[in-house]
């Protein structure tokens, strides 16, 4: 599977940058966004505020986190009884 990284040109808090992710991060990003019914600039001005390094990488590691909690979340529930 092949996952070319592309850069975007976004806005935080009026200012203009870029960030290089694969189309997969993106796309993730994009769906967490939705499902918090928040905007992707301001999903992104919540990691750029917590960030200690690259902004990109602070995106990646973001979607991880989440799905990680996904992840414990669903390990968590008590099997149904079949």
């Amino acid at each position: 599977m092949k996952s070319l990284v592309v850069k975007r040109s976004i806005i935080i808090g009026g200012h203009k940058t870029s960030v290089s992710l694969e189309h997969a991060f993106w796309q993730a990003f994009k769906d967490i966004a939705a499902l918090r019914n928040m905007t992707l600039s301001d999903l992104l001005m919540s990691i750029d505020a917590e960030r200690n390094g690259k902004l990109s990488s602070a995106i990646r590691l973001f979607v991880l986190e989440f799905y990680r909690n996904q992840i414990q979340a669903t390990a968590a529930r008590p099997a149904s009884a079949a």
